[in-house]
């Protein structure tokens, strides 16, 4: 936003000296154009090396997760206040605001505060497809099964080509005994990932009248909040321990 406008800004400076000096309009909208390109490049990635200074230190909160549920609520605070001190980021670069929000949301579900959740969801733009859905489960939880659709179909569009989101659809299509809904969902995914062997794997299963297990996307799948985890452990560890994924653009 703020970056687009003073990149329009430099390019037209640069236009119009080039008018001024004498030359044609056309001669001034050359340089004029390659000013504005180089501008906005140079502002959006200052802008994202910002937020990325922002996520590493949320980061940092997440790793070597204490066991104490108590500590572990104080560092997923301090990382969603850390967050929130980065929103006015996105009054400079587009989807900035959309990316720390769903940040933020996936932050508050992890940590079963539905309702602060589906607020900063609500705020997200469809392509934070984790976010929508994440937010597709809280509303299967509700049995609001309509809105979990939406929020999943919206999550497959701009995140085809992740297997477990369309997974998940299916799962959760499958546990309320929408079967033919759940075929649908994972022949789609299929056709979109022809090399996905879990995608296979798991719409071959369902063929065969099986259960859908979500084992070959764990840890990743337990950040939904669907099923409990076989051992209670930190929701976030250091060293090759679960973690939240940080989503990028």
């Amino acid at each position: 936003m703020l970056n687009l406008v003073y990149a329009l800004v430099a390019g037209i400076a640069v236009t119009v000296i080039v008018k001024v000096a004498g030359f044609s309009l056309i001669a001034g909208l050359v340089p004029g154009t390659i000013v504005f390109l180089g501008a906005y490049v140079v502002l959006a990635r200052r802008t994202f090396v910002e937020v990325q200074q922002v996520m590493e230190q949320v980061k940092k909160e997440f790793e070597s997760m204490p066991p104490n549920p108590k500590e572990q609520k104080v560092r997923a605070e301090k990382a969603v206040k850390l967050l929130e001190a980065a929103l006015p980021l996105g009054k400079k670069q587009f989807l900035v605001e959309s990316e720390l929000h769903a940040q933020i949301g996936m932050i508050h579900h992890l940590f079963k505060n539905t309702e602060a959740a589906m607020a900063s969801f609500s705020k997200t733009q469809p392509r934070s497809y984790l976010a929508r859905a994440m937010q597709a489960a809280i509303y299967f939880q509700r049995k609001d099964f309509d809105a979990m659709k939406r929020s999943f179909e919206e999550a497959v569009k701009h995140g085809k080509k992740d297997g477990m989101v369309w997974a998940a659809y299916a799962w959760c299509l499958q546990q309320n005994k929408d079967v033919d809904g759940a075929l649908k969902v994972l022949s789609r995914s299929v056709a979109e990932n022809p090399s996905d062997e879990k995608l296979k794997s798991a719409l071959t299963a369902l063929q065969n009248d099986k259960k859908l297990k979500m084992k070959a996307w764990e840890p990743m799948w337990w950040q939904f909040g669907l099923e409990t985890p076989p051992m209670q452990q930190p929701m976030f560890q250091g060293g090759g321990g679960r973690r939240a994924r940080f989503m990028r653009r």
